[in-house]
């Protein structure tokens, strides 16, 4: 991801345990965290974007 693209965020809150979906808009990667309902959302954000980030990276060392 060492260009600016657009990433997609789907926040949904289940009991006491926010789930969060990332996707990178132009590899369409998709990775998912889980974290506690009452963390910020901009917590819960960027926690999803680094492991999209590691996602991305491990998929074009393997290619």
């Amino acid at each position: 991801m060492t260009q600016r693209s657009e990433v997609y965020f789907e926040v949904t809150v289940i009991g006491t345990s926010a789930k969060v979906v990332a996707i990178d808009a132009a590899t369409g990667v998709e990775v998912t965290t889980i974290g506690p309902a009452k963390a910020s959302l901009a917590d819960l954000k960027r926690l999803a974007l680094g492991k999209l980030k590691l996602a991305i990276a491990r998929e074009a060392k393997n290619s």
